[in-house]
């Protein structure tokens, strides 16, 4: 057995964000392997072809291990022209649209880029606005129209809120609000202004004091703020708030911003499209 990290290629036509996405998904089952991941996106041609497949060769070096090729090419020439390289090569494709094009009578498009391409302009346009939406209610930021959200989170400053409510905007187009729970509500005993009547669209989010303290002290060291002990109460004080709210809370502490997110849909019964 060599040793050493394996090199792995993740080769789209277009963005890479479906062989990254299923690439590494399939690479997180093998524990205690060290990967070093490249990308190269948008080989549509057969001079990007070429370019791509030297560029695997020079990573096939004599006595290592040879290169890991994830790929989602479409068409066929481009796909030979990088199957040249030495290397095991995974098509994340072609093992899927070959029966699908069996069970369905039909040849598939093979159409370059076209799982990210803009080709449903309305879902397209909805997802911007959902975007453009979640940015404009990031912590708290405003009141305003809080009728088109479609979630609200609460929780402790750090606990996690901004980056699922922008992963929910951008991966689901949802329109995603979020709000800090801080001393001062804690002090009235109630949520922040305006949120009382959106009670049906509140989400919780909760950490563990500890890791809230960890993640808090990277940003102000020695603080009152990132002190485990403040920490213990602000985690205390929103679930007691929660609590007398009927919120529902997500334990956000191991959890990843995709899990939360589909945690959260599932929860609120939303109906979405994955982008």
């Amino acid at each position: 057995m060599f040793s050493g990290p394996r090199t792995v290629f993740y080769i789209s036509d277009g963005t890479g964000i479906t062989a990254q996405t299923l690439g590494h998904s399939l690479l997180s089952q093998f524990e205690g392997v060290e990967f070093q991941t490249i990308s190269v996106t948008f080989v549509d041609d057969r001079t990007k072809a070429k370019q791509c497949l030297q560029q695997i060769r020079d990573k096939t070096k004599p006595g290592e291990h040879r290169p890991i090729v994830l790929s989602t090419l479409v068409e066929g020439e481009i796909a030979d022209i990088v199957g040249e390289a030495d290397a095991l090569h995974v098509d994340l494709f072609r093992g899927f649209l070959t029966p699908l094009e069996a069970e369905l009578g039909l040849k598939s498009t093979h159409y370059v880029g076209r799982s990210h391409a803009v080709v449903d302009t309305p879902d397209y346009h909805r997802r911007m606005e959902a975007v453009n939406y979640t940015l404009n209610h990031d912590d708290g930021l405003t009141n305003r129209n809080l009728d088109q959200s479609e979630v609200i989170l609460v929780g402790v400053s750090r606990s996690g809120k901004t980056p699922t409510s922008v992963y929910l905007a951008m991966h689901y187009g949802l329109f995603s609000a979020n709000y800090p729970l801080i001393p001062e509500d804690f002090e009235r005993g109630a949520l922040p202004g305006g949120l009382e009547q959106h009670r049906e669209k509140l989400v919780g989010l909760s950490i563990e004091p500890q890791r809230l303290h960890q993640i808090r002290s990277e940003r102000r060291r020695d603080s009152v703020y990132a002190s485990l002990e403040n920490c213990q109460h602000e985690v205390e004080s929103s679930q007691r708030l929660m609590r007398r709210y009927g919120i529902e809370w997500l334990d956000s502490t191991t959890k990843s911003v995709e899990e939360l997110s589909a945690a959260i849909v599932q929860q609120r019964g939303l109906k979405t499209t994955m982008f």
